[in-house]
């Protein structure tokens, strides 16, 4: 038994301010009485006593541990710099201002 109905789907295409024509709106209404009648088959089978899951395997941390090193030298960051005044990175001035 359809759960959707052409009207309905009508409707909400309305509100979604979608115009479809009366072949779309009997396709689209046949695709989502698939889908309503799939989610509610799930709905079945979610009991109290199965747990929620967020992903089908476990998932674990695959970055590397977090251990503090030397900071880079400012020369060293400066060196790569096509050009530096004052320890500081100079960029063209993009602004009219000082």
């Amino acid at each position: 038994m359809s759960t959707l109905s052409r009207d309905e789907v009508a409707r909400v295409a309305a509100l979604a301010r979608i115009d479809l024509t009366p072949a779309e709106l009997d396709r689209l209404a046949g695709e989502l009485d698939v889908i309503v009648e799939s989610v509610a088959r799930v709905s079945e089978v979610a009991t109290p006593d199965v747990p929620a899951t967020s992903h089908p395997l476990p998932l674990t941390n695959v970055f590397r541990a977090d251990v503090p090193e030397a900071p880079l030298l400012a020369a060293d960051a400066l060196a790569g710099a096509p050009a530096a005044r004052d320890g500081k990175f100079l960029v063209p001035q993009i602004l009219e201002e000082d």
